[in-house]
């Protein structure tokens, strides 16, 4: 019984022993750990606040550009920086959206760049498709609906309430439109791009009339192989399109818009049928029966194309 209990003893001073070296082992990995992570934070640490890691100069900006519209230069003019400036106070959510700001800019995303040290600026460009004639309201109530023509036999169907529309004219807010149907403000997009060709697509009314339409009639215009040169929006239930053809006159803006196009597409040849100056409009409010509006005051249906 003795020699039991005497063996007990032995093996159980082995356990604690055993249990004392373990203990201080995690002690000893414990405090190297400690040292081994406060010298790694510590070491991070001085490499952040070395004299390598501050923007000295706008060189050390990489500029990304989509339509290639903005010079880097211009975009550089736009940014709001100061320079030597540390690396890590720059704040790049800030200046993406100070960029976007800009009604040339749809999207701007800045990051910063470690090696060499520096930022990388990436943006997208507002490529304007068409130029936007916004026209005051007129007070006049009574006024002659019947397009405007060029040539001197339709001289007497302009209407009254535009021959006398000088002082409108000073009025009106010229602007720049893009395919999404964002405005550009004119003279800021000169100011940005002034060697920048302007769109010869002109497009006239509020920008509350057609807004809700522009995505769909501007692919459809765009598609198109008749050219268009104005989009008039000013009647809300009759979209006039001026076009190579003439007046085209599509009525609401609707579903069918894409179709009527369509229409007026294969009317391309109606020149070689009709004498230009006696075709007053082409009338497609009915993409299913276009129909020839001449200066004579007589309807016809249109040939088949």
């Amino acid at each position: 019984m003795a020699g039991i209990v005497s063996i007990y003893r032995k093996d159980l001073a082995q356990r604690r022993k055993k249990l004392r070296r373990q203990r201080q082992m995690k002690i000893i990995q414990t405090i190297w750990r400690t040292f081994a992570v406060s010298g790694l934070a510590g070491g991070l640490l001085w490499l952040i606040i070395q004299p390598m890691w501050v923007l000295k100069a706008p060189i050390q900006i990489v500029m990304i550009s989509g339509n290639q519209l903005l010079s880097e230069q211009t975009v550089q003019s736009l940014l709001v920086l100061s320079y030597p400036q540390s690396l890590w106070r720059i704040e790049p959510s800030a200046i993406a959206e100070s960029l976007e700001q800009q009604p040339a800019i749809a999207k701007a995303t800045v990051s910063r760049r470690l090696f060499p040290p520096g930022l990388v600026i990436e943006i997208q460009e507002r490529f304007p498709v068409a130029i936007t004639h916004t026209l005051p309201l007129s007070k006049t109530t009574t006024c002659n609906t019947q397009p405007q023509f060029s040539d001197k036999s339709a001289a007497k169907l302009t209407p009254p309430c535009l021959q006398n529309s000088s002082s409108q004219r000073k009025q009106t807010d010229v602007g720049l439109l893009d395919s999404s149907g964002a405005l550009i403000p004119l003279e800021k997009y000169t100011s940005l791009n002034p060697t920048g060709k302007l769109p010869s697509l002109k497009v006239v009314g509020s920008p509350e009339q057609y807004r809700p339409y522009w995505t769909q009639i501007y692919q459809a215009v765009s598609q198109s192989s008749v050219k268009v040169m104005e989009i008039n929006f000013q009647d809300p239930a009759n979209l006039i399109l001026k076009t190579d053809l003439g007046n085209v006159h599509l009525g609401v803006p609707n579903a069918q818009l894409p179709q009527k196009i369509k229409v007026l597409v294969q009317m391309r040849h109606l020149p070689a049928k009709f004498n230009p100056g006696q075709i007053a409009y082409i009338d497609l409010k009915n993409p299913d029966s276009p129909l020839v509006q001449l200066n004579q005051t007589t309807r016809i249906n249109s040939p088949d194309p």
